[in-house]
């Protein structure tokens, strides 16, 4: 009569068989998951893509009058001012000192070749890059800020350029174009999308 019980050796079978088996099982789920890492991070948009031009949505209902705020669209600042009434006097009266007055020769829109450069008057959306060398207008908003006729605008610290409250640029300044306004609209009241507008979509 055989002897059916268990010896020790087929004791240390089975916890071998049992390991081996847990080992299969185990490095099969972690190479699954290698493999399922990229496929899943391909759902998601790349960096590439993002800097090229994902649209930027700002909340402007708390932005006061006479204020700007900053964003970000494709690695570049965008400048939305809120002008109020007198701000949006200002810009015109001097023409004369231009060197654009009419936005031919500047990169904007067509809803923004006006000469407030804006879909309203109520707000501005610019790059905030000179058209010189890049460099970060600051912005002097208030009349004879810098000299006495100054009508409030922005000052290039770099070079010296100066663009009015619709972002053109006077005379003497190294700059020869407008800054530069973005594709914008605005979905609802309260926001603002930069990158996007109806007549193209996502820029």
């Amino acid at each position: 009569m055989a002897d059916s019980a268990i010896t020790a050796d087929d004791g240390v079978d089975l916890s071998r068989r049992k390991f081996l088996t847990q080992a299969t099982v185990a490095t099969g789920a972690v190479g699954a998951l290698f493999v399922a890492v990229p496929f899943i991070e391909s759902w998601a948009p790349s960096e590439r893509a993002r800097a090229q031009g994902a649209p930027t949505e700002l909340d402007i209902s708390k932005l006061e009058a006479g204020q700007m705020t900053t964003t970000v669209w494709r690695r570049s600042p965008i400048y939305v001012v809120r002008r109020t009434p007198d701000m949006v006097a200002r810009i015109a009266g001097h023409d004369g000192e231009l060197k654009d007055p009419g936005s031919e020769e500047s990169d904007q829109p067509a809803y923004a070749k006006n000469t407030l450069r804006s879909r309203s008057a109520e707000y501005l959306v610019l790059v905030g890059t000179c058209t010189h060398l890049g460099c970060l207008p600051k912005q002097r908003f208030d009349a004879g800020e810098l000299y006495p006729s100054w009508p409030g605008g922005f000052f290039c610290p770099c070079h010296g350029s100066r663009f009015d409250l619709a972002g053109r640029v006077f005379q003497g300044s190294p700059a020869s174009i407008n800054l530069r306004v973005p594709p914008y609209s605005y979905p609802n009241p309260r926001t603002l999308l930069v990158g996007a507008d109806e007549e193209k979509g996502a820029a």
